[in-house]
């Protein structure tokens, strides 16, 4: 096995997950993602944690999905309970086809997924970490040669994460002394409220209220949006490539919205439910080990130099003790991404934190 596997393995169980002996964790594993859950487990072993596996598939999920007649019964007790019980949740993504799902039927994906909320909340309950193995697919669909695409990963993910956080912790500071947030590019004037918010440095572990590995961003939960943002990064979105999408918000909802391709998946997105035409984060990549994109969200959004929002679902860990019930409520959480590399700005208060790409607290910073 090729030992950054096993390092990835050690990274996910003990920075991210921080497991301990006796914890009953979850391993949802991904098709391709094979030699990553075999150095999972044996990590698991040795930690004396207990182990449930659980296989996933997109090619599985799509037709039991197609199939369906669509009257999803509500969060099955027998799944919920899985979650309800465990102390962690690791998920291994992969896959065989990226767009594997495109010809589900948007109605019926809509549907499950707002019958299965509750078990969702119950998963994001435990200390759940979500990672990738590279796979022949995902680099292609980066656009890369497999061996690349694994260099890539591996920059990303195997990294000294202490050091990180210790830079992003300036990001969280501001954010959490701030009360607004403004993003000004081409096609681009957006403000937001963050009052009363409590930003997460997203180090990759869970003692940090990061979810994602490679993570390496800071992010809060904004409201009181109004203006209008373009995203320019392209992405997949249920399977299906959403290129140049253009959002219009006012008093904190999407009003109109507009893309250059299948516009149809955002309006997929936006009329799940109520809580989807809102924001639930607003996220500031921070990882200069992505340096390229590669219409994956896990690690675009990371990626300095980038800016991203997500329609949908806030995180309770962007809410002081107390007031958790505020959070935007939503059965989606759809990230989407703004490149900050040129002519543009980010706003705290009026001071500008962010210009052209670079950090204030970076050498070429032009104030």
């Amino acid at each position: 096995m090729d030992e950054r596997i096993r390092e990835h393995a050690r990274t996910l169980v003990d920075w991210s997950a921080r497991i301990e002996a006796g914890d009953d964790v979850v391993l949802s594993v991904a098709e391709g993602a094979h030699e990553l859950a075999v150095a999972v487990a044996e990590e698991l072993g040795e930690r004396d944690a207990n182990l449930v596996t659980l296989y996933g598939s997109s090619e599985v999920d799509r037709a039991y999905t197609r199939a369906h007649s669509g009257e999803f019964d509500e969060d099955p007790e027998y799944e919920r309970a899985l979650y309800e019980h465990a102390d962690a949740v690791l998920r291994l993504g992969g896959g065989r086809n990226t767009t594997e799902g495109a010809d589900v039927p948007a109605e019926k994906r809509q549907a499950k997924g707002r019958a299965r909320q509750g078990i969702r909340e119950a998963r994001m309950d435990t200390d759940w970490v979500s990672t990738v193995h590279p796979t022949r697919a995902l680099a292609q669909q980066a656009g890369m040669s497999y061996a690349e695409y694994q260099e890539f990963v591996y920059d990303a993910v195997l990294r000294d994460w202490e050091e990180l956080a210790d830079e992003m912790a300036t990001m969280k500071e501001l954010l959490d002394e701030g009360s607004e947030v403004r993003i000004v590019k081409e096609d681009t004037d957006l403000t937001m409220s963050i009052e009363g918010r409590t930003a997460v440095n997203s180090a990759a572990s869970v003692a940090y209220d990061s979810h994602n590995l490679p993570s390496g961003e800071v992010f809060t939960a904004p409201h009181a949006t109004e203006g209008e943002v373009f995203f320019d990064v392209p992405m997949t979105i249920n399977s299906q490539r959403v290129r140049n999408v253009h959002l219009t918000f006012e008093d904190g909802e999407v009003v109109d919205f507009a893309a250059e391709q299948n516009e149809d998946a955002i309006a997929e997105v936006l009329d799940t439910d109520e809580g989807a035409r809102r924001l639930g984060e607003l996220g500031i990549g921070m990882n200069r080990g992505i340096d390229r994109f590669t219409d994956s969200i896990l690690f675009d959004e990371k990626m300095g130099d980038t800016v991203h929002l997500a329609v949908g679902r806030a995180y309770e860990s962007n809410f002081p003790e107390g007031s958790e019930g505020e959070a935007n409520d939503s059965a989606v959480h759809v990230d989407m991404i703004t490149d900050m590399s040129e002519d543009s700005r980010m706003e705290i208060d009026g001071e500008v934190v962010q210009r052209n790409g670079t950090f204030r607290w970076e050498d070429g910073f032009e104030g």
